[in-house]
């Protein structure tokens, strides 16, 4: 093994949106940043790929402001199940739907033209008591930054595997060549699965399954969304079906010592909730700033401030995921009064403070108590 080598202050490991993001934000506090992944960019993973305003704003605190060619901002988010059909608007501007690949191609410039040292095919081996063993050889950095995915490494040598729950969805995910019909983020709820379309660009959607059933596959998920699959009746597809895991997953920890973890490492939510991308851009500037002061245990609280509110979202819908009833009483109240939709999306996007979700919640659980069964 070679001779240590001092090469940076932060060592990101993982060099996906998450990564590059924490990566970015670290060198805009003035520190000498590393990201090694052993792929090659640009990276894609299966995702809805739609972007909460949250997340657009959270990039943007980054300095990146995403091009509008090959994107397309939708206005909110539409619920349809049980025949009835809801939606409701973000209170606070639009999200946007992106290919996972080229929302990496703009975090991956932007990250180049800061100055980040992107070193891809390069395979971290270990943790060392000054730094990370790197291809055989030993790196000293201040800091170590896991950002390496679900299956994070990094999480398992710093002891940090430890959860308060965990449980995994399947999803999977492929691009037709349409026009988008809507200028919403839409879920449709049926029998054990949901399906996701998200308009990615003028020409483009993203449709994604998701279920407990690892081996549902969009096509059969289609025959129960008759709706969505006359839609897409004709229209050619632009990509190969891509699937992947969708994780509910808490840590007891995000940090010990001189290591934190960062995006899908250090814990998930959902794919329901829309909010992963988000998350991991709000972590990264989060981290950064307890970097630039030097205490990593700041970020514990922080990280815990961010998860909360969509953790505690994600648990609603996912009950209304598992319960047939239940999401027909919920969809019935919402359809009837959409202004509580409207309302629960701004909580859902951080609009309200987080103690106003109980005030979003309780109104619905009080419909819901109400309504006779379908």
């Amino acid at each position: 093994m070679g001779e240590a080598a001092v090469s940076a202050d932060v060592l990101v490991v993982g060099g996906g949106p998450a990564g590059l993001a924490t990566a970015i934000a670290a060198r805009r506090k003035g520190f000498r940043v590393m990201v090694a992944d052993g792929a090659q960019p640009p990276i894609d993973k299966a995702c809805g790929e739609g972007l909460m305003p949250e997340g657009v704003r959270a990039l943007e605190a980054l300095g990146l402001h995403l091009p509008s060619a090959g994107s397309f901002p939708f206005r909110g988010i539409c619920f349809s199940g049980s025949g009835v059909r809801v939606e409701a608007d973000f209170p606070d501007g639009p999200g946007l739907g992106m290919r996972r690949t080229a929302l990496h191609r703009a975090l991956l410039d932007h990250a180049a033209r800061l100055g980040v040292i992107l070193m891809w095919g390069a395979h971290v081996q270990g943790l060392d008591a000054n730094g990370v063993v790197l291809d055989q050889q030993i790196f000293q950095v201040r800091w170590v930054i896991g950002a390496d995915g679900h299956h994070s490494l990094v999480r398992r040598w710093a002891g940090l595997d430890r959860y308060r729950f965990d449980q995994e969805r399947f999803g999977f995910r492929r691009h037709f060549r349409i026009a988008p019909w809507s200028d919403y983020a839409e879920i449709y709820w049926g029998p054990g699965c949901q399906i996701y379309v998200t308009p990615i660009a003028p020409e483009e959607v993203c449709i994604a399954v998701i279920s407990k059933n690892g081996r549902l596959r969009l096509e059969e998920a289609l025959l129960h969304f008759p709706e969505v699959r006359s839609r897409l009746r004709g229209a050619e597809a632009t990509s190969g079906e891509r699937g992947g895991v969708s994780a509910s997953r808490e840590l007891k920890r995000v940090f010990r010592g001189r290591v934190a973890l960062a995006g899908d490492a250090s814990g998930a939510v959902d794919a329901i909730s829309g909010a992963g991308l988000s998350l991991s851009f709000q972590q990264a500037n989060a981290l950064a700033t307890c970097l630039e002061a030097g205490d990593l245990s700041r970020y514990q609280a922080s990280h815990h401030r961010l998860v909360k509110r969509p953790l505690l979202t994600t648990t609603l819908m996912l009950a209304f995921a598992g319960h047939p009833w239940l999401r027909r009483r919920a969809l019935s109240a919402l359809s009837s009064n959409p202004a509580l939709f409207a309302r629960l999306l701004a909580m859902h996007v951080g609009a309200f403070p987080d103690s106003g979700l109980i005030h979003g919640v309780l109104p619905l659980a009080f419909k819901m108590l109400r309504n006779p069964s379908p």
